[in-house]
């Protein structure tokens, strides 16, 4: 029986062996992803220090990352619809794994940048290929909010236990901080190509060599320049150049896509409301709490003079309540719908950020920054799963890896944004942490933002199901 006859005839999903494995690569890749994020930042000192690298040099094996992956997530989840998810998958993942190996073995800080570029856009394209995967395996419902749940927990935790790993890896030498992920990484490799099915036939969009080239160039000057305005300044001549080329090409993008007759990404798919707000809500999440944990560890590190493995477990509690969350997150959802799990997670953001501001000057960790962590945790275990299921549910399975990667684009770029703005905005502050008032007053605004943008929706009378 398909996976459409047992959603019509209202059955539940068995999960066997083989399903539970296919969500096991899934989740192994998602943390990795996590994981490198995170891991690698703890290990920029050393990497300074052995490859003679200068600050701005180092941002750019973060930035690096971020340019790849940012800039071609939409890209990545609409090839895995048109060429298919199990292919691009599984290829992407074989080059993130021969990038990981080449990071831990050269000896120049160039060649390093331009391997975690390469990571990034592999990351581009296993994340949104990942989860098409899974919510084309998972029927809508109880098994996909299920399956969501376990999924975002190994991204939370890659992202949360990155920092340990990564400050006890560094004491053994940095570049065990990219060739760890191999082995990992090859395993998922050949588990996925023995586990998932083979892609049937795939919906070919033509050659919409016009839409790829604007959308690509779009994206990746617009990240590119988001990454690089707190250094440059955001009302400096290449900033502001970049930011108008990157409009036009991305203005020219929509033209093509809307005179083609096959586009490469079907812009009709954004005037579903739903879709529309996941997007944003993950814009919230994401944008604030990553922009909040930068913060809390320069605070933590460079004011409370703390180690970097100390400032690890401070901030590990969100990961641990996201995991402990999990086997909940899914019921809740298919109970109550995700609008009502997204306002109660950004509520929950919202007010974890007004509780550290009430601290003062210096906000003690035990009564102001670890309620705040916990309360971030819940937010982000509930939240996340809730938002892509809204962003993926209702779309054909043939666009599944468009919604995908279009919210995840959204998250990873508006993360992006916020970030560059709270940088700037903290580099021209007092000191101690008052230097960090109004960066987090921002993302405590962007949080709210989200959250008054889901309340209306709690309101709307719910379609009646239709069996």
């Amino acid at each position: 029986m398909t996976q459409t006859e047992i959603k019509s005839a209202g059955l539940e999903l068995r999960w066997n062996a083989r399903l539970r494995g296919i969500l096991a690569v899934l989740c192994v890749v998602l943390f990795l992803d996590g994981l490198d994020i995170s891991m690698v930042g703890v290990a920029l000192p050393s990497i300074g220090t052995a490859l003679h690298m200068s600050t701005t040099s180092l941002q750019w094996i973060v930035n690096g990352y971020v340019l790849g992956y940012g800039g071609l997530l939409l890209l990545g989840g609409r090839t895995a619809d048109l060429l298919g998810r199990r292919k691009v998958f599984l290829v992407a993942l074989g080059v993130f794994t021969v990038a990981s190996l080449l990071g831990g073995l050269v000896d120049d800080g160039g060649l390093l940048i331009a391997t975690r570029f390469v990571k990034g856009l592999a990351a581009a394209f296993t994340a949104p290929a990942a989860l098409s995967i899974l919510t084309t395996t998972f029927p809508e419902g109880r098994a996909r909010n299920r399956a969501l749940s376990i999924f975002s927990v190994f991204g939370a935790s890659g992202y949360s236990s990155g920092l340990i790993i990564g400050g006890l890896l560094t004491s053994l030498g940095w570049r065990w901080n990219f060739l760890v992920p191999v082995p990992i990484a090859l395993t998922a490799l050949i588990a996925g190509s023995l586990l998932i099915a083979k892609d049937g036939r795939a919906h070919h969009g033509g050659h919409d060599l016009g839409g790829a080239v604007t959308l690509v160039a779009g994206t990746l000057l617009a990240v590119y320049a988001v990454v690089a305005a707190p250094d440059r300044g955001w009302l400096d001549p290449l900033t502001v150049s970049l930011f108008v080329i990157a409009a036009a090409l991305l203005a020219g993008f929509a033209a093509v896509e809307s005179g083609v007759r096959q586009p490469l990404v079907r812009l009709g798919i954004l005037r579903s409301g739903t879709l529309v707000r996941a997007n944003l809500s993950l814009v919230a999440m994401l944008g604030s709490y990553f922009s909040f944990q930068f913060m809390m560890t320069l605070y933590l590190q460079d004011d409370l003079r703390w180690t970097p493995l100390r400032v690890a477990f401070a901030l590990l509690p969100v990961g641990l309540i996201v995991a402990l969350s999990a086997p909940l997150t899914g019921r809740l959802i298919t109970a109550f719908g995700t609008t009502p799990m997204i306002v109660l997670a950004l509520a929950s953001y919202t007010a974890g950020y007004v509780w550290v501001l009430t601290g003062g000057d210096r906000p003690a960790y035990a009564s102001h920054l670890l309620p705040s962590m916990i309360l971030l945790g819940f937010g982000f275990g509930f939240g996340y799963s809730a938002v892509i299921a809204q962003a993926t549910e209702g779309i054909a399975s043939h666009e599944q890896g468009l919604a995908s990667g279009l919210v995840q684009s959204s998250g990873q770029v508006g993360a992006a944004l916020v970030l560059a703005v709270v940088t700037g905005l903290i580099a021209t502050a007092g000191s101690t942490f008052t230097q960090f008032h109004p960066g987090v007053n921002l993302v405590a605004g962007v949080a709210a933002a989200g959250l008054l943008l889901n309340v209306p929706a709690l309101f709307r009378r719910r379609p009646a199901r239709r069996h």
